[in-house]
């Protein structure tokens, strides 16, 4: 999984998060990639806390689709922003699609009012840390503690109480820890097959051609709302969602 930009624009949003502490403290077949191939019927490693009414999920990274074998996950990553945000959410009611919204805890936290637009429009949350340090699989686990339950505070707060589903390190930056902590919460690690390149804006013809070559590798598509201009963004998906459903792809969310 590539590491896109390092520490990036989040650097400069980090310092704005209000009560939050950040010190260090390819096979098409994709119904086998829950996570390790072959392992159809993972567990998760955790207990349910009594009294927390969250009930623990599988530990291992989902990759596949809720909608079978012709599934498509649209997976929008490191928003909710105001400018693209609304922008994406628009084409997907457009479009009937349902995607999973990975939200860094800093933004939704800034934004609430998208978070709860996001909910009410029938997609999914998922967890991106706080800050989108995409070294936090070099961090003690103080530190990748914080990232992620801090997150899961803030977003679940922002959406009026809707907990994200998913969790997503920063650039794939997962560790064993990290996946059975998330996991214990009842968010599942969650993966990429398809990475758009649209983070890096290469051009919206480059974005729906990388789609459309890598597509065979998995159902887990990756995009981005957020980090900078995405009306590359924004343009890709007005080609592609009516494109996947020409071609007889449904869209799904992740396994969860």
């Amino acid at each position: 999984m590539a590491r896109h930009g390092g520490r990036g624009w989040y650097g400069k949003t980090v310092g704005a998060a209000l009560g939050v502490t950040l010190l260090a403290t390819g096979a098409s077949v994709w119904t086998a990639q829950a996570g390790t191939a072959g392992d159809s019927s993972p567990k998760a490693h955790a207990p349910a806390t009594p009294g927390t009414g969250v009930t623990p999920v599988a530990d291992t990274i989902a990759h596949a689709s809720e909608a079978g074998t012709r599934g498509v996950n649209i997976t929008i990553d490191d928003g909710p922003d105001p400018v693209w945000t609304p922008q994406v959410l628009d084409l997907l009611r457009e479009f009937r699609a349902t995607a999973t919204f990975c939200m860094v805890g800093t933004q939704a936290q800034a934004h609430p009012d998208l978070v709860k637009k996001v909910v009410a429009a029938g997609h999914r949350l998922c967890d991106h840390s706080v800050s989108h340090n995409t070294s936090m699989d070099k961090k003690p686990q103080s530190y990748q503690s914080q990232q992620i339950l801090d997150a899961e505070n803030m977003i679940t707060k922002a959406s009026g109480g809707v907990r994200p589903m998913y969790y997503r390190a920063p650039g794939g930056a997962f560790t064993p820890y990290s996946r059975q902590l998330a996991a214990s919460r009842g968010m599942r690690p969650l993966g990429w097959n398809v990475d758009s390149k649209d983070f890096d804006r290469p051009g919206t013809d480059v974005i729906v051609a990388t789609v459309e070559r890598e597509l065979p590798g998995g159902p887990t598509l990756l995009f981005h709302d957020a980090g900078g201009n995405r009306s590359q963004t924004v343009e890709a998906l007005r080609r592609l969602l009516p494109r996947l459903k020409e071609q007889g792809y449904s869209f799904g969310f992740p396994v969860h």
